[in-house]
């Protein structure tokens, strides 16, 4: 258990956490959200003794041990893969150092063997000879093969160092575990892998993630820092956002009958306790669920950008043909006679090893490149709308005096009263509109793309990973306006519950051609095949 008694910590001018009160206990998974900047990150290192609180204090349970996922990627340079993953557990460890140190030493004393004897009695209550074998195990569970567990660190790739740390964290079974963006570089199997951990794993669990998937598949509880002070849910994401929705409609409609919308919330609440995860945890969330009554239900302060994207004219039923496409980058082939056509209505995800070969293809659909050989036909009737992943061509420093002179270009009504109303909806407010474009943070940027995407009426939209930089609040409202959409999308993404329910086809591009499927993603991923194809990306 860890717990939280009047925590503050004020930064210079702004007060980040004010008198947090809040236990996380055993047996539980919670999901900590909050928008950028909210401080998801800093509370965990509070948490971990990484960061001083201003005010308050940290309580951890008696004898408990905390780990910490680190985000260092280069740390432990020196070190075998292995013996990184049991710093993990930095007593045991530490003990097992000195236990080899002493037997080493070629003057041992007697007080040498006999600490070395006292250590052993540690080591077995630490179940430390079973440490190696533990560590291969977890290593295994995340797809590092067993070629590389005796290998140095710095020899080893980025996506393999990420999976190497987060065995580390997961090592010796923490009573406390704080996992920040776990996910991040992980392939499907490593984070199929890591769910099903966590659903069986007795301990407490704090995550942050922007993998909407992953909170929904691990998380019990929802912490949601907002305003200074951090809200308790039970539940996982998706069951957080939308009772928070019904409460909030059912604020908005004060006047319609209290006794209606309180059962409209109970039926929604029981249909959620019907879907509870198949884990450890299963039960006792149902009971949690089922005993929630209305007063318990709260709203939340957090502010959601309004996306909407609407056609100004319907397209045609002759959509997109392309006809051996081929590219070469830098010398390497990277599309190789790529050809297939889009119908009216698809929201094709585009799937490869690696993101340049999704990118290339985007671009040369947008007319941003040219193919080396082969055609790209557009329907007459279609209007192209275009989102890219790297978009700092638009953001450099003589773009704009704030954002209404940004966007201006773009929109339809030159007017500031109507761009500014834009902007509001995009969470762009009041001097927020000012702001110079070029010292925009990474989310706003994005936020920014997508006003000026949505501007273009288009019947057709490309995106190259859309969701990059966003927080959970853009990502939900982006992924609810694409299910909305009624046109044809093309894209690019890396976040599993985008991906699966945006498209309707899958297009993935293998070295041996295209494999064409018209099915849901989570379908599709279940061929062994595809899940081995698709782990090499990070790998």
């Amino acid at each position: 258990m860890i717990s939280t008694s009047g925590l503050g910590l004020m930064f210079p001018g702004k007060k980040l956490f004010d008198d947090v009160n809040i236990k996380f206990t055993p047996g539980n998974c919670y999901g900590l959200i909050g928008a950028n900047g909210a401080g998801k990150s800093t509370f965990l290192k509070i948490l971990a003794g990484q960061i001083d609180a201003s005010e308050g204090e940290v309580i951890l349970g008696h004898r408990e041990r905390l780990s910490f996922l680190q985000q260092d990627h280069f740390a432990h340079a020196d070190e075998v893969a292995l013996n990184v993953v049991m710093m993990g557990h930095k007593e045991l460890y530490a003990i097992r150092k000195e236990q080899e140190d002493l037997y080493a030493k070629p003057d041992a004393t007697d007080e040498d063997y006999a600490r070395a004897g006292d250590l052993t009695d540690r080591i077995e209550e630490l179940d430390g000879w079973s440490a190696e074998t533990n560590a291969e195990k977890l290593l295994t569970g995340l797809g590092v093969d067993p070629s590389i567990h005796y290998r140095v660190m710095n020899e080893l790739t980025e996506p393999q160092r990420v999976k190497i740390l987060l065995a580390q964290a997961l090592f010796g079974e923490p009573d406390v575990l704080l996992l920040d963006e776990p996910t991040n570089g992980l392939d499907i199997h490593a984070i199929n892998w890591l769910e099903n951990f966590l659903l069986n794993f007795d301990a407490t669990v704090i995550v942050v993630s922007h993998d909407r998937h992953f909170l929904n598949k691990v998380c019990t509880h929802i912490a949601d820092i907002d305003y200074g002070k951090v809200k308790m849910f039970v539940g996982n994401y998706d069951f957080w956002y939308e009772s928070s929705q019904v409460v909030l409609e059912l604020m908005r409609n004060k006047n319609k009958k209290l006794e209606q919308k309180r059962e409209e919330l109970q039926t929604f609440i029981a249909r959620f306790s019907a879907n509870a995860s198949k884990s450890n945890q299963a039960t006792a969330r149902k009971k949690m669920l089922d005993n929630l009554k209305f007063e318990d239900m709260q709203v939340s302060n957090r502010k959601y950008p309004f996306i909407e994207f609407k056609s100004e004219r319907d397209a045609g039923n002759n959509m997109l043909k392309i006809e051996n496409v081929t590219k070469t980058i830098d010398g390497v082939k990277v599309l190789d006679n790529i050809s297939f056509t889009v119908n009216t209505g698809d929201k094709v995800v585009l799937l490869a090893k690696n993101d340049i070969v999704k990118t290339t293809l985007i671009k040369i659909l947008a007319g941003e490149i040219e193919p080396d050989s082969g055609s790209i036909t557009w329907g007459v009737t279609t209007s192209l709308g275009y989102m890219p992943r790297d978009n700092s061509e638009y953001f450099k420093a003589d773009s704009g005096t704030d954002l209404i002179d940004w966007l201006r270009p773009y929109s339809p009504d030159p007017h500031e009263s109507f761009i500014r109303g834009f902007l509001g909806r995009m969470l762009f407010a009041g001097e927020d509109s000012q702001k110079k474009p070029s010292v925009l943070s990474g989310g706003e940027k994005v936020r920014c793309m997508l006003s000026k995407t949505m501007m273009t009426g288009a019947n057709v939209y490309l995106f190259d990973n859309p969701t990059d930089h966003l927080d959970l609040e853009s990502i939900t409202s982006l992924n609810k306006a694409l299910i909305k959409f009624n046109g044809t999308i093309i894209f690019a993404a890396h976040d599993h519950e985008f991906i699966q329910t945006v498209s309707n086809r899958i297009i993935e591009i293998t070295p041996n051609g295209i494999v064409d499927k018209l099915m849901e993603f989570d379908e599709y991923i279940k061929d062994e095949g595809v899940e081995a194809r698709l782990a090499e990306m990070y790998n």
